[in-house]
């Protein structure tokens, strides 16, 4: 654009094969080569070896990272293979365990219904005894038994025994409910 005559002189068959080399710079080895023997202002030698550091670092850089790649590789593939090893055992020993079950039936060795000379009875099956008078009791308590089909539990602790018509209160008191008469304390 300017001329030799202009304030801004430039030298345009110098500023063209500047491009035509900046164009043709090779990266890698051959461009590092290509470079010192530019001849910059630092020397060809020093500008060489700053290159080669350069490309080093960076080889460096990339064996580094495929080690790290394939060390964390080979301990995702260890975890893996160890936790379905571990799952097989698991599942080797819920199998082994079932089988023993099997094998294994649980009896009842007492009889549904034991009777005694006085006459009462115990249900094995229910925990229940009912002596010769009909009077029941709870096997593991030993508190009268009432069936749990008659009871009506209320939000105090109380309880209606809906078959005998007695309300057993929460501090163990019993009131008839039929009479309102308190027939025991127990506390």
């Amino acid at each position: 654009m300017f001329g030799a005559t202009s304030a801004g002189q430039s030298n345009w068959l110098q500023d063209t094969m500047n491009n035509i080399k900046n164009s043709e710079t090779q990266g890698g080895l051959l461009g590092m080569l290509s470079n010192a023997a530019a001849g910059n202002n630092d020397g060809s030698t020093n500008s060489f070896l700053t290159n080669s550091i350069s490309a080093a670092n960076g080889l460096a850089t990339i064996a580094q990272t495929s080690v790290t790649s394939y060390s964390s590789l080979i301990a995702q593939m260890a975890s893996a293979r160890q936790q379905k090893a571990q799952a097989q055992k698991l599942t080797d020993a819920m199998t082994s365990l079932q089988q023993t079950q099997s094998q294994v039936q649980a009896k009842n060795v007492l009889d549904p219904t034991i009777f005694m000379p006085d006459g009462s009875t115990i249900d094995t099956a229910n925990n229940v005894m009912t002596m010769s008078d009909g009077t029941q009791y709870d096997i593991t308590t030993g508190a009268k038994y009432v069936d749990p089909s008659m009871i009506i539990q209320m939000a105090n602790g109380s309880y209606l025994d809906t078959k005998n018509n007695i309300l057993t209160m929460a501090d163990g008191s019993r009131i008839d409910s039929v009479t309102g008469i308190r027939l025991s304390t127990t506390v």
